[in-house]
């Protein structure tokens, strides 16, 4: 669905109350353990609302093989995407709600449930916080043929020839969208938006010169840096990433002074899963992403490991809406 930057959304679709979500589920990792002993007796599966290929595919991938390792049981990866991840969030929607079928999603959840008018679920009712597992910055890249070297090349010329460069998005709507509109609010920067069904693709075509950048997730992107593949301009994030530590902030790069967006993963159950079934399945995750081979690995891709209970994700989906209702309404952005 396209986005126009022109029509501020209704002020109530603005609000995702996640307050009931917290309520319910912030005791969730309090759970007697035995309540889920015998939990997974059968295959999970864990669906990525976003084509295979990207940050978030990789991340579930990693996690997949130490928790079918963990549990027995096999663990597999649905990737279905389309629509801004909403056609992969309505299946977990209306899956059995006992703790064999995950949604990975990230600050998607908050950003769907402002954008979009008719979801096919309701944002505030259908899913149970389980863990947030990273938090990531995002980052601008251009295809070294493009003569762009630096953010400041890249704002110049989209101010000069608006819509000049063709920018790959992971989606409509998504936390990428977002921060470039904030962006380009800030400093009159226009370029010509260009999404996918997520990052795996729109990399995919800037690698190949048909786009000329694209604004993603820092993971996804780490080793085409390293290998001189992309130009990596800027991240998003108030501080840089160890992974990529010569990389500069947006403030640093000549951007706004304080701009800061940071994006996550995480992992949501259907509402109504069980809270030791949540509670266990949020141990099991833990404990895999604290291991020192998987905390390396996803380091190094530029993950930083959050962990923490699924009340403190569901408190943390509180705490970004506001700010990201507010973005958007400065932005501009709203779903047809």
């Amino acid at each position: 669905m396209p986005l126009s930057r022109r029509t501020l959304i209704h002020s109530a679709c603005a609000t995702v109350a996640l307050a009931a979500v917290a309520a319910t589920h912030a005791t969730g990792a309090r759970a007697a353990p035995e309540a889920a002993a015998g939990f997974p007796s059968k295959p999970v599966r864990i669906v990525v609302p976003v084509a295979a290929g990207g940050s978030a595919d990789k991340l579930t991938r990693t996690l997949a093989d130490r928790l079918a390792a963990l549990w027995g049981q096999s663990v597999i990866v649905e990737n279905v995407a389309g629509a801004s991840g909403t056609i992969g969030a309505a299946r977990v929607a209306k899956a059995a709600p006992d703790g064999y079928t995950l949604l990975q999603q990230g600050e998607g959840i908050t950003l769907n449930g402002i954008l979009f008018h008719n979801l096919p679920y309701d944002a505030q009712k259908s899913f149970t916080p389980v863990i947030k597992a990273v938090v990531n910055p995002q980052i601008l890249v251009v295809h070294p043929g493009t003569g762009i070297q630096t953010l400041a090349d890249y704002m110049a010329r989209a101010k000069s020839r608006p819509e000049s460069i063709s920018l790959g998005l992971p989606g409509n709507g998504g936390i990428a969208h977002v921060a470039h509109e904030i962006l380009s609010q800030e400093t009159g920067a226009r370029v010509n938006y260009i999404p996918y069904s997520g990052g795996g693709p729109a990399t995919l075509d800037v690698l190949a010169g048909h786009t000329n950048a694209t604004l993603i997730t820092l993971a996804a992107v780490t080793d085409h840096v390293r290998a001189g593949k992309l130009r990596a301009l800027a991240v998003t994030t108030s501080y840089r990433s160890p992974a990529l530590p010569d990389v500069p902030t947006v403030s640093e790069a000549g951007g706004p002074t304080g701009f800061s967006v940071e994006s996550w993963q995480g992992y949501f159950a259907p509402a109504g899963t069980p809270p030791a079934v949540v509670a266990k399945i949020n141990r099991d995750i833990a404990s895999v992403l604290q291991a020192p081979d998987v905390r390396a690995q996803l380091e190094a891709q530029g993950f930083k490991v959050a962990g923490g209970s699924p009340g403190d994700l569901a408190s943390s989906l509180q705490a970004e809406q506001p700010r990201y209702a507010q973005a958007i309404k400065t932005a501009g952005l709203s779903l047809r």
